[in-house]
């Protein structure tokens, strides 16, 4: 009985080894998951081709206030052309009516700062870059009720109609140092002085009783702030800020009476800021790729060796995985497309500057709902953290043919792929994206997949608007093809 016992025992943690090696040996050699042995669990690996195309993503960014934003230009770029961004946005009081410390007789204009949070950069730091800062035309006001699309701002047509700073150069090198001052000590700030009569005008032209009567009334008198960038200054960067940090705020330097000592004056600080509820903005980044690599490769070749993937507002890479129709039904330990950058060897790539994605997503299209779905059975949600990182997407750098800090994306089609090959489920094309701020139509794995919700890729996911671009290797490139690679038992 002892030695049954002992022979069970050792057979069921035999069962558990093996099974757990039948796990791990699904892991692919190109994310450091070696096999134990092939021959000795009958695996076998193949490598399936794809037909790959870069086309223009129709759909529209659009950028939230809790977004990050950025403002710049970058004209330099042969592999994809050039990018212009501006950002508008308003700032308010607190509550209203608003009230200003003091009457408008004590009051002595000191000075008004539009202050940014510094949040980092895209592109070449080694050149300031020069803002200039506008007020927006009443003309053509925000509307706190419009997200705006972010590569179509000939819609709205937003004017401005009196510079509020002089031109301000951005100093990369220095814009995280501190500032200390007897109001506050931070870092991370870039301070652009004002003109002194939109402080009076402030301070003491405006009032409880006109515009800080109320938040409409306010934002009809002061419809808000223009950012551009001077394109002599530096011609390849753009500058992240975040309108939300408390680093961003307008701030009101004023003498009046003080409150604690009769007869004296105290210098004080009022703060406007954005809020996600009572303020608007827009980011609008618009395209040119006219005369690019990229925009020479989309042309309809759905054969390309070369791909283009640019985030949102961006290009995509459509993808057809024909060997899938006519394979055989096997046992799929893994399935994987495996996408690579090819590298840029020109002398005056700025890829060292312009750096890729940080997230790719995979998904299928729908011809029948004309919309980009979820990968059936293998992806289960953003929200689903586990799985979406076991999924892929994610940015990673690897030494390939020779080249080192080559980025790379991996996503897991196993469940997929043996869908197709043994239950006949439909075969998709393929998109891959770099999203921000996308919604997909999520389908829930079989059999629960009669349902369909939404799914929301955000910032959250590590890609800012407008930042990130990769050139891959097509399904026919030579090195750096795009290919889907399986690990499989016969049945």
């Amino acid at each position: 009985m002892a030695l049954n016992h002992i022979v069970r025992k050792s057979s069921v943690f035999i069962f558990l080894i093996i099974a757990f090696s039948a796990c791990t040996r699904i892991g692919t050699s190109e994310l450091g998951l070696d096999f134990v042995s092939k021959d000795s669990f009958n695996t076998k690996d193949t490598v399936i081709d794809v037909e790959t195309e870069t086309v223009d993503r129709p759909d529209s960014l659009r950028t939230y206030t809790n977004d990050i934003h950025v403002v710049g230009n970058i004209t330099d770029d042969a592999l994809f052309g050039s990018t212009n961004a501006s950002i508008y946005f308003q700032l308010s009081p607190s509550s209203f009516p608003f009230y200003m410390q003091g009457s408008k007789d004590s009051i002595i204009v000191d000075s008004a700062v539009l202050v940014l949070a510094y949040v980092g950069y895209y592109g070449d730091s080694t050149k300031p870059l020069t803002l200039n800062v506008k007020r927006i035309s009443a003309a053509t006001p925000l509307n706190i009720a419009t997200s705006y699309a972010s590569n179509f701002p000939g819609v709205y047509n937003l004017q401005t109609d009196a510079s509020l700073a002089n031109p301000y150069a951005v100093d990369f090198s220095k814009a995280k140092d501190s500032v200390i001052n007897r109001f506050e000590a931070a870092n991370n700030q870039i301070r652009i002085p004002l003109f002194k009569s939109f402080a009076t005008m402030f301070t003491k032209t405006y009032d409880s009783a006109t515009a800080y009567k109320s938040d409409s009334l306010f934002r009809s008198n002061f419809p808000g702030i223009a950012i551009t960038a001077d394109l002599a200054s530096n011609k390849n960067v753009l500058l992240k800020t975040s309108l939300v940090d408390t680093n961003t705020k307008l701030a009101l330097y004023y003498r009046t009476n003080s409150v604690n000592y009769p007869g004296q004056k105290d210098t004080v600080v009022t703060y406007f800021k954005s809020s996600v509820y009572y303020t608007a903005s827009a980011n609008f980044i618009t395209r040119a790729r006219t005369g690019s690599e990229a925009a020479r490769h989309m042309n309809g070749n759905a054969k390309d060796s070369l791909v283009y993937v640019q985030t949102s507002p961006g290009t995509m890479v459509k993808i057809k995985i024909p060997g899938l129709k006519t394979f055989a039904n096997k046992l799929i330990h893994r399935a994987e497309l495996i996408a690579e950058q090819v590298p840029n060897t020109s002398a005056n790539s700025l890829d060292k500057f312009l750096l890729p994605p940080n997230y790719l997503f995979l998904g299928a299209y729908d011809s029948a709902a004309k919309s980009v779905r979820t990968v059936p059975n293998d992806y289960l949600g953003s929200t689903n953290v586990e799985g979406f990182y076991r999924f892929g997407g994610q940015l990673r750098y690897k030494t390939v043919q020779g080249y080192d800090n080559v980025a790379t994306y991996n996503f897991d089609i196993s469940r997929y792929v043996q869908g197709v090959i043994s239950r006949k489920d439909s075969l998709f094309d393929l998109r891959i994206i770099a999203p921000m701020n996308d919604s997909v139509r999520f389908v829930p794995p079989y059999p629960s997949n009669k349902m369909a919700l939404m799914d929301y890729l955000t910032s959250a996911l590590g890609n800012t608007p407008g930042i990130g671009r990769v050139r891959l290797g097509g399904g026919s490139h030579s090195k750096f093809r795009m290919r889907v690679r399986i690990y499989y038992s016969d049945l």
